[in-house]
């Protein structure tokens, strides 16, 4: 083990997270997730450690070590999928294919919309639900929607008395049967309304009657059916978990006006803070740096002041430095937002006492010191300040805690959305890079014909050689790579 790696091993953190391992070269040649980083990471180097001999050969070429931090395990296996999909290390075996993971989607477009599943998300306009790494749980959470709310599993793009011929789902699957007229087109678009709803997380209710009916069974003695209760639940808890998470949870005027005033009590405001903005960072081993603003006014969440921003000063991964970013160009004399979004009561920096800092300092440069600022550090819900305050720990249960912990988790919510969706047009379109015969030009023509990887894969190797001004070998060849990046071979 060489000094770089021994001294990197040290600061991994005890997160969920994915990592890294590169060789000699600095080539990845692994990339894994954890529950726990630094428990999993130190694994690999334990003295005596008896190792399968692909890990042993693994081990011993590792030079050197990255890692992220995510929120949670189904955040950290999408990751890993992403990085892995995109570097192709030579020791993640089990994940080499194209195989991407299972997503649901609800067009809302159709005469009597359903459910499908899908394996690519696509911005069409349909709302998705996904992706998730058990497909299982993708498949039991849209059996249960069906199901529960009689919804439409065929596959008939307008169903009617003649597709109704083939499909007895009315009799054997609940379906309201829409295509016979047994329900009027409102009251279906209703009822997928609200299973959108549920899988939304805006539903929990439904969960609580599940889990009622398999207490019922359970304690009548019909074990068989508690069971299937049981798995069903497990499924669908783990569907709209992510929502139930990032979605900002409903609160009242008055919850949100009770927890203004105990967080001005507690940060010794002369008045509640009509005006909160929070910041976030978000990068990948400080590619895609980017950062979110959101805004709660009266203690509600206002999305018509939320902005991203792309880190533009530095390269890499600096927090502290990004957040000072965010307050210049969200304060500085320059600054176009100034006019545009109300200024703030209170300043939250989603980390801790160098994201702080950062903040501050930035504020003091440009002259603004009326806004007080403070941190919010996530694993222990702590109020971070730079003074004498210390430490501020409100209850758990206090509602000024909650509006500060709700407005922190939209921010990160919106952040991280902002910087996977940048991330994946880049997986995306960097396809082409591999390409031989398509540089930059070709690749801009390309995309502007046919305005995306998808739209090269369906066109003819004709027409991309004609787009391009490349031979056939080349259009081949690009229309080949396009239609691996975008789910299968054509």
């Amino acid at each position: 083990m060489n000094d770089v790696l021994r001294e990197r091993l040290k600061s991994v953190p005890n997160r969920p997270g994915c990592y890294l391992m590169r060789d000699g070269r600095g080539e990845i040649i692994y990339v894994g997730k954890a529950k726990n980083l630094r428990r999993r990471v130190l694994s690999y180097f334990r003295n005596r450690a008896r190792h399968a001999p692909k890990v042993r050969s693994m081990v011993n070429t590792v030079a050197d070590l990255e890692w992220m931090t995510v929120k949670n395990d189904a955040e950290a296996l999408l990751t890993e999928a992403s990085l892995i999909k995109k570097y192709k290390p030579r020791f993640n075996i089990l994940m080499r294919d194209d195989k991407r993971y299972l997503a649901l989607r609800a067009d809302a477009s159709a005469e009597f919309p359903r459910f499908t599943t899908c394996r690519i998300v696509r911005d069409d306009g349909a709302e998705y639900f996904g992706p998730f790494p058990s497909a299982p749980v993708v498949r039991a959470a849209k059996d249960f929607c069906e199901k529960r709310w009689g919804l439409r599993g065929c596959d008939a793009p307008s169903p009617d008395e003649e597709s109704h011929r083939h499909c007895h789902s009315d009799v054997i699957r609940s379906c309201t049967a829409p295509c016979l007229g047994k329900i009027s087109p409102q009251e279906y678009r209703a009822r997928f309304d609200e299973a959108c709803a549920f899988l939304r997380g805006e539903r929990p209710g439904e969960l609580a009657a599940l889990d009622g009916r398999m207490r019922e069974a359970a304690q009548s003695g019909d074990f068989e059916k508690a069971a299937r209760l049981r798995d069903t639940i497990a499924a669908l808890k783990e569907m709209t978990k992510r929502h139930f998470v990032r979605k900002t949870p409903a609160s009242t005027r008055a919850d949100a006006e009770r927890g203004l005033a105990e967080l001005a009590a507690a940060l010794g405001m002369e008045k509640p803070p009509r005006v909160i903005e929070c910041a976030d960072i978000s990068n990948l081993f400080g590619t895609h740096n980017v950062a979110s603003m959101v805004v709660a006014v009266d203690g509600l969440p206002d999305r018509r002041f939320y902005r991203h921003f792309r880190i533009e000063s530095f390269e890499g991964a600096d927090d502290p430095r990004a957040m000072a970013e965010v307050v210049r160009r969200r304060y500085g004399p320059e600054s176009t937002l100034l006019a545009k979004s109300p200024r703030a009561d209170l300043f939250i920096c989603d980390g801790g006492i160098t994201q702080l800092r950062a903040a501050r300092a930035a504020f003091a440069e440009i002259g603004v010191t009326d806004i007080p600022t403070v941190g919010l550090a996530e694993r222990m819900e702590i109020i971070v300040t730079d003074d004498e305050r210390g430490d501020i720990f409100l209850p758990r249960d206090s509602q000024g805690l909650f509006v500060a912990t709700r407005l922190r988790d939209e921010a990160h919510r919106f952040a991280i959305t902002y910087h996977r969706n940048l991330r994946e047009k880049t997986i995306r379109e960097s396809v082409l890079d591999e390409v031989r015969g398509i540089g930059p030009a070709k690749k801009a023509a390309l995309l502007r014909c046919f305005r995306s990887v998808r739209g090269i894969a369906r066109a003819s190797e004709e027409e991309i050689a004609a787009a391009a001004g490349v031979c056939i070998a080349v259009a081949r060849e690009a229309k080949r790579a396009c239609a691996n990046a975008a789910g299968g071979r054509r």
